[in-house]
């Protein structure tokens, strides 16, 4: 008797721990759409945005059925789709209150119930909506009889399950990473993960339109193994009447479920239980003394050497200047490449590596934020802000000399056609000083502050000052690149003009470092004088 009343006690607390976390995060999304009309209005906007590409892609998977190769695309789609749900907790951090679980930790809750009832929590939002759309649509494309449709509303569970087990499994374990400032960085990384991945999907979609959707099957042979892809595995294979391989496909999802829960709970444990840093005492031995390394060592002695650290440390650390350069390296590096391997593209198109990482010129006081008063303490004259703008010129040559050589080199390569390096690297350097020179200048005369908290790169009111600095510049770069690209096409229109193709590239390095260093001139005097002005500009934000 005792015994029955501690399992209906038991069972009755595991479903008011449930409940009681369902209604928690309902009151979240309640209260979180209380606080302002705009945040409401919002939020509103991007569920029905949300719903409404669901719904056309709920119907747009409908009418695949019967298409030759379909289940393959769908398995793509939901495997795709668990890929997503694994790395958003990693750049979404903030998107879900209830994704950290250190929230919960003076609450006297087992482990295992508040995995259950997390995973309930989990269950409501668009997202798990959005997915269960996916996957309705992919089982009714692929699913031809009763046994199919039976075995389709069981992989469309456990896929599910699968997909939001997966989220928190990797929230858990990284809740420390999530919390911290290399989590921001990670965060703010984001936009970089959807320029690369629309780049990605740009390329698919072309090779899908010209060879058809049979490219996707070896993928698609392989994924179907992978859960939660093999849910829906399952279901095709119960439509071909392959039932073992169905129940051996349910059974490895059922089995991946059971895994990403058991390491979800051991997480929740370790962070129930384990102390992190800021509750451990130091053995109060005296920090180290700091001595340059590294790079450190290489860069001249003086100020020059000083600010070029100081940028080079912005570049890594600091999560804005982090997030555009990581952007413009992968972007500079993408548009070419898949270009010549498409067999597109052109050498010329190199150039692109050299203009992403020319835009990192702009603005450069700005980077600093508030804290460039520190700067503008130590210039008192011309000369100062001259190596100043010198060094910080120098720090980003460091990078983008060796990467527009390499990427050039990488397109000319792909595509077989050596005889234009000496022209498209001439061209490259020429942009490259061409940038750096109208950089420096836009800097002084068009300063706007970079907002250190959020996503935007422009503080309100300055929005003005960042299209004249960045377009009005990039317009001007052009400009001044117009001889080298006036005596490319001459060369290349001439008779004969190939035999002197190679002087583009001597021509074009002097050229870019003339305007590099002419560039600067012009725009140290400008430093000095507007200062004061700088610096309110710069810390707005």
């Amino acid at each position: 008797m005792s015994t029955e009343v501690t399992l209906v006690t038991s069972v009755t607390a595991v479903t008011s721990v449930t409940s009681v976390f369902v209604r928690l995060k309902l009151s979240l999304l309640r209260n979180g759409l209380r606080q302002s009309g705009g945040r409401r209005a919002a939020y509103i906007a991007s569920a029905v945005v949300v719903l409404l590409f669901a719904a056309l892609q709920l119907i747009g998977l409908i009418a695949l059925r019967g298409f030759a190769h379909a289940d393959s695309l769908v398995v793509l789609l939901v495997a795709v789709l668990g890929l997503g749900w694994a790395v958003m907790p990693l750049f979404f951090p903030g998107g879900d209150e209830t994704l950290d679980p250190t929230r919960l930790v003076m609450l006297p809750l087992r482990p295992r119930p508040l995995v259950r009832a997390l995973l309930a929590a989990s269950l409501v939002g668009i997202g798990p909506l959005f997915t269960l759309c996916m996957f309705t649509g992919s089982v009714i494309a692929v699913a031809h009889g009763g046994a199919a449709y039976a075995v389709g509303v069981v992989a469309v569970v456990l896929a599910l399950l699968v997909c939001v087990t997966l989220a928190r499994a990797v929230a858990a374990a990284n809740v420390r990473l999530l919390t911290s400032r290399k989590g921001r960085d990670l965060a703010v990384l984001s936009g970089l993960v959807v320029a690369v991945g629309a780049q990605l999907v740009n390329f698919g979609a072309q090779r899908l339109g010209s060879s058809g959707l049979e490219q996707l099957d070896p993928a698609a042979g392989v994924l179907r193994w992978v859960p939660p892809a093999s849910a829906i595995g399952a279901v095709d294979a119960a439509s071909d009447g392959a039932y073992g391989i169905a129940v051996a496909q349910l059974a490895l999802t059922a089995a991946a479920l059971v895994l990403l829960l058991s390491v979800w709970a051991r997480h929740l444990t370790r962070l129930m239980t384990a102390p992190d840093g800021s509750t451990l005492q130091t053995d109060g031995s005296p920090a180290r003394e700091r001595t340059a390394t590294g790079l450190a060592r290489l860069l001249p002695a003086g100020r020059t050497g000083t600010t070029m650290e100081r940028t080079l440390r912005y570049v890594w650390r600091d999560p804005k200047t982090k997030a555009a350069w990581v952007t413009s390296l992968a972007i500079g590096l993408i548009v070419p490449v898949f270009n010549a391997w498409q067999g597109t593209g052109s050498v010329y198109f190199a150039c692109f590596a050299a203009g992403m990482l020319g835009i990192q010129m702009y603005n450069q006081f700005g980077q600093d934020t508030s804290a460039f008063w520190m700067v503008a303490m130590t210039i008192s004259s011309t000369r100062d802000a001259y190596v100043e703008l010198r060094a910080r010129a120098l720090a980003l040559l460091l990078v983008t000399l060796p990467y527009a050589t390499l990427v050039t080199v990488l397109t000319t390569a792909m595509l077989g056609d050596w005889q234009t390096l000496p022209e498209a690297l001439g061209l490259s350097f020429a942009l490259l000083g061409a940038m750096l020179a109208t950089g420096a200048w836009t800097s002084a005369r068009f300063p706007y502050s970079i907002p250190q908290e959020g996503h935007k790169n422009v503080a309100p009111g300055q929005v003005g000052l960042a299209w004249i600095s960045i377009f009005g510049g990039m317009v001007g770069a052009a400009l001044l690149c117009a001889p080298v690209i006036a005596l490319t096409i001459w060369l290349n229109l001439s008779a004969g003009g190939d035999a002197w193709d190679w002087l583009l590239l001597p021509v074009g390095t002097a050229y870019g470092a003339a305007l590099t260093v002419a560039g600067l001139r012009l725009a140290a005097p400008q430093t000095a004088r507007r200062l004061p002005e700088i610096l309110t500009a710069v810390s707005k934000g």
